[in-house]
């Protein structure tokens, strides 16, 4: 089970050249962390926004967990479709709109019919998940610093549970520190839960750090879902992309070159250092590196 997209054509209006024509894709409903990638304007904003019904197909349908959204859906159906998929915009104050942070999260389960008691549970237990202080949870949302924004949003998600989660640009604009903290969390939810989360990004280093799928779109189509090493192996689809190399590449092609270690793709920081240190232990040739 999971989203599936058949045959499906979308334009914004009669007048403009469709976004998508006629495309397939099959995404699981767990064990996949994806990043999806592409250009400005390649599609990937308005791909998920048809993934949990906030947009429709001109022609052919997607299909969620076995439910299937077409032009002919209701706008009582669609309503369902999004407590499966989970979509958290890319600007989080498009997202909140409660006077209180805690009413903001548990605006979602109530409107799936949770009462108060019970949302407001879901709220509390959503918010800890991504450490947000409790002394702030009366606070207004609008008052808060963008990092704590973003919180808020994935919060207000996470409490309706979704089958799936996807996050437009999740880190957008914020600092390293909060980067890392969005980024840390979501792959610790991802272990957890086993679920799919899907999360676009411009930034190739999360890509290389955190995702073990990766979709990238272009022009419209998809021109690659796959494994993030697939991926990597190809580097047409850097000069494509416009895309740096990770840095991981980076430090070590200087290292092979250097001094000899051989280069072999790690994509994260953590998957580096394990490497360096074991082909390091002993060898003092690392102390030759000329900066």
């Amino acid at each position: 089970m999971g989203i599936y997209f058949r045959d499906v054509t979308f334009s914004y209006n009669k007048k403009s050249n469709p976004v998508f024509e006629k495309i397939n894709l099959k995404i699981d409903s767990q064990n996949d962390f994806i990043a999806l990638i592409g250009k400005i304007g390649s599609g990937k904003s308005t791909l998920v926004q048809l993934m949990n019904g906030l947009l429709t197909p001109n022609e052919g349908c997607v299909d969620v967990f076995g439910n299937k959204i077409d032009k002919k859906t209701s706008p009582r159906d669609l309503i369902s479709f999004r407590k499966k998929i989970g979509l958290v915009f890319q600007f989080p104050e498009n997202q909140i709109f409660e006077n209180t942070v805690l009413k903001d999260v548990m605006f979602g389960p109530k409107n799936f019919n949770k009462n108060d008691d019970e949302a407001k549970q879901k709220a509390i237990e959503a918010l800890e998940q991504v450490n947000f202080p409790n002394d702030l949870f009366e606070n207004s949302p609008f008052r808060l610093s963008e990092g704590q924004q973003r919180k808020v949003a994935i919060a207000g998600i996470l409490a309706i549970e979704p089958s799936i989660l996807v996050l437009d640009e999740p880190t957008r604009g914020l600092d390293g520190n909060n980067q890392r903290q969005i980024m840390e969390f979501l792959q610790q939810k991802h272990k957890k839960d086993k679920k799919t989360i899907i999360f676009i990004t411009h930034d190739i280093n999360l890509v290389a750090e955190y995702a073990n799928k990766i979709l990238f779109l272009e022009e419209g189509k998809i021109a690659f879902f796959g494994s993030k090493e697939d991926f990597f192996d190809d580097e047409q689809f850097f000069s494509r992309l416009n895309f740096l190399v990770p840095r991981t590449f980076d430090i070590l092609k200087f290292l092979n070159k250097k001094i000899g270690i051989p280069f072999e793709y790690k994509y994260s920081y953590i998957q580096l250092l394990k490497y360096l240190k074991k082909f390091c232990e002993g060898d003092e040739k690392i102390d030759e590196i000329e900066y």
